[in-house]
């Protein structure tokens, strides 16, 4: 993507739709900890392109799941932060590692439709999956699905919070 905030549409509602097995904000943080990849080769100019290692899903795996476990120090901020959003917040160190793993997956999979640079079966020669899913989606059509992501998830997380409200006033 043009831009990690993208990412947030599709995370946002991948993660309402599954909260009850994913950690939402590992796995939308996920989506921010990949491009440190792309900020690092930026800056530093490293002369390579800027999604390389960890834009892999062997290597955004390992990256996942790091940032799974790193995260699972803050889970008492994302539990604060989760209570301010009124959306209810139960994760394991599991739960985490897992979401920090499939947050990159996602993260890896968009940036293969929408950059040419991105090898995301690294180290493996054979890239014939990869390419029947490169530019099958035009770029335009991927910012396009990202932002109509965004909207359904706002949607979705309004009427959750108006759900787990009213089940709240009803336990009283």
């Amino acid at each position: 993507m043009p831009f990690t905030p993208y990412h947030f549409g599709p995370s946002a509602f991948i993660g309402l739709v599954f909260r009850k097995w994913i950690d939402i904000p590992v796995f939308i943080l996920a989506n921010v900890v990949v491009d440190v990849e792309v900020l690092v080769v930026g800056i530093l100019g490293l002369g390579w392109p800027i999604h390389r290692y960890c834009h892999t899903l062997l290597i955004g795996a390992a990256v996942g799941a790091l940032w799974g476990i790193a995260a699972y120090r803050l889970r008492h901020l994302f539990r604060g932060a989760m209570n301010l959003l009124d959306i209810p917040y139960r994760t394991s160190i599991r739960k985490m590692v897992i979401s920090g793993v499939l947050g990159v997956w996602l993260h890896v999979l968009i940036d293969g439709a929408y950059h040419f640079d991105v090898k995301m079966f690294w180290p493996s020669k054979s890239m014939w999956l990869w390419l029947k899913l490169h530019r099958r989606i035009g770029q335009g059509q991927m910012k396009l699905i990202c932002l109509a992501l965004f909207v359904a998830a706002c949607i979705l997380y309004l009427l959750s919070v108006k759900v787990f409200r009213r089940n709240l006033a009803e336990a009283k």
